[in-house]
């Protein structure tokens, strides 16, 4: 019991040194929710509407938006041919080099011609044997049929006249046929392009109509892109085929490329059932041949050019419900506007359905919009509108402050 009654005045001690340090924070604690925590309720009650929600905005207008398909194209050559020997020869002369371009009608290769000169020189010799057989025997029939003799003889030289005229037009196919190999032993471009590579060098025996090629001719001006669109689009294509010429744009391979404008030629007249695309074929006049064949080409396909209502893209918002866009009214007022997109273009959206010319929505800032609450219009960083009629950014703010200063 003595250990207890000497503890109390301790207890006592510490007792009366705390309380007044208890009773000063509970005295603070009241005083910071006093006038100041009823602040903070007008706060917490103003808070609920939030200021006006600072956003960028941009006006519905109507442009001029192409309609266009875009697809990977491959170039093909409007004419490709590959050339063989018709006649058996020895190579005589290779009139081109590799990679060459040629006109219509130029020489390529000559076949040593000398035994097609001599074939035709003994066709022509056997053909004035025959004229002048013929010419004596239809004299002779001419001649006899004026004189006393049995008629069995005037007919049978009759008869050797006819025959005569049978073996000259054997004759004249003949030479006609001599002059014909005589021809095929020089081998000429049936067409204007570009020689791909050579298969043959002089001396060369080649064989008529074997299956190797001498050479492959390719027309690369102009040139053909063709490509494939999916089949909705057919009924599309084959409308603005009817009414108009089609332009075409490809963009050859390589950074920085300028498209190549050409024209749609040609449509298939199946739709591939495998992948459900229909082929189509653009020329190119391709003179500065930056086409090339076996390339593959970017493309795109102008079917329209409508006049149609677009707004920037970045102001058309998804959610569960659809896409919307937020309209700001004459009081700065933002509205949730439901709206349908047609297509999207280069960063423009075009609306099909839910605004109208002239109205303004939001382009920037819709995570702090608050449909029918206010909004503060903001002009872009250097532009100048109603919240920055200097045309001052951040940058131009700090550099006055730093001057004034």
């Amino acid at each position: 019991m003595m250990p207890s009654r000497r503890l109390r005045p301790c207890l006592a001690f510490a007792l009366a040194a705390t309380l007044p340090w208890l009773l000063g924070g509970c005295g603070e604690k009241a005083a910071a929710g006093g006038p100041a925590g009823a602040g903070g309720a007008k706060g917490g009650k103003s808070g609920k509407g939030g200021g006006a929600a600072p956003v960028l905005v941009g006006t519905v207008q109507k442009k001029n938006i192409p309609l266009i398909v875009d697809a990977i194209g491959s170039v093909e050559p409007l004419k490709q041919a590959t050339l063989r020997s018709q006649v058996t020869g020895v190579v005589h002369r290779i009139a081109i080099q590799e990679g060459q371009d040629v006109k219509a009608g130029d020489l390529l290769f000559e076949i040593d011609p000398r035994s097609f000169r001599n074939a035709l020189q003994t066709a022509e010799a056997d053909l004035t044997r025959l004229r002048v057989q013929l010419e004596t025997a239809a004299s002779q029939a001419k001649r006899y049929r004026n004189l006393p003799v049995a008629k069995e003889q005037i007919e049978k030289l009759a008869d050797t006249a006819r025959a005569l005229e049978a073996e000259v037009q054997a004759g004249e196919s003949k030479v006609a046929n001599a002059k014909l190999q005589l021809e095929y032993s020089q081998i000429r471009a049936p067409f204007a392009g570009r020689t791909g590579n050579l298969n043959v060098d002089e001396g060369d025996l080649v064989r008529g109509n074997d299956s190797g090629a001498l050479v492959t001719l390719n027309q690369v001006s102009p040139i053909y892109v063709t490509f494939g669109v999916p089949q909705q689009y057919l009924a599309a294509v084959n409308r603005a085929r009817g009414e108009r010429t089609l332009p075409v744009a490809a963009v050859p391979p390589g950074a920085g490329e300028a498209p190549e404008t050409g024209e749609l030629t040609f449509v298939d007249n199946t739709v591939d059932s495998a992948t459900g695309t229909i082929r189509l074929k653009a020329t190119f006049a391709n003179s500065s041949h930056r086409l090339w064949p076996g390339q593959f080409a970017g493309v795109t396909l102008t079917l329209a050019n409508p006049e149609v209502l677009t707004v920037a893209a970045s102001a058309i918002q998804t959610s569960q419900n659809g896409q919307h866009v937020f309209v700001v009214s004459a009081e700065r007022i933002a509205e949730l506007r439901p709206v349908t997109v047609e297509r999207t273009v280069d960063g423009v959206a075009v609306i099909a359905k839910g605004l109208k010319e002239g109205e303004t929505v939001v382009i920037d800032g819709q995570l702090r919009v608050v449909p029918g609450r206010a909004v503060e219009i903001k002009s872009p960083a250097g532009s100048k509108g109603p919240d920055n009629p200097k045309g001052k950014g951040k940058g131009g703010e700090a550099k006055e402050k730093k001057s004034s200063a």
